[in-house]
């Protein structure tokens, strides 16, 4: 079969294809999208269809497997993957409080770390932290890039040690 051939049933058999897109999307601009992406598909492999064989039933597998992967895809999207050690975000309710004594704890803690410091690592880390790039902050303080990315991984091996209480919360 001819490309020419091809189009032509192809632009004849995609029209029947409307209400299956609106029975799996449920919307109209995504039916739209769900054809338009199921033609493109089979435009694109028209050399694995069989002349012979019902070009419709091609057509609804195309779109029927279309939608699932793009389904598959927005969950996996849409899915939050727990990284943390002890599934702490998994095991959090809806309904839980925070402790903000402990909270306002932490931050004095982190504080009084980074007032320890030596002045040398401590402005890079604060510059960083403040969102400062490598680079912006080794213009300003006359120094090498890799003397502030020095600095920095310095600083913040120091305030893990000050700070190895909080390691495991």
């Amino acid at each position: 079969m001819t490309t020419l051939e091809f189009s032509y049933l192809l632009d004849k058999m995609s029209r029947s294809l409307k209400p299956f897109a609106m029975r799996l999307t449920k919307n109209v601009e995504e039916a739209n999208d769900l054809m338009q992406e199921t033609v493109l598909k089979a435009f694109n492999n028209r050399e694995k269809f069989s002349d012979g064989t019902n070009l419709k039933a091609w057509l609804y597998t195309i779109m029927k497997n279309t939608f699932i992967t793009n389904y598959q895809r927005m969950v996996r999207k849409n899915t939050f993957i727990d990284t943390t050690q002890n599934l702490h975000y998994l095991n959090a309710g809806v309904s839980t409080t925070e402790n903000l004594a402990f909270v306002s704890f932490a931050i004095g803690d982190i504080q009084k770390a980074i007032n320890q410091l030596n002045e040398v690592h401590r402005t890079p880390f604060m510059l960083h932290f403040q969102g400062f790039k490598y680079h912006e902050i080794a213009d300003e303080l006359q120094i090498p890039i890799g003397t502030v990315k020095n600095r920095i991984h310095i600083a913040r091996k120091e305030l893990q040690m000050l700070l190895k209480n909080y390691a495991h919360r």
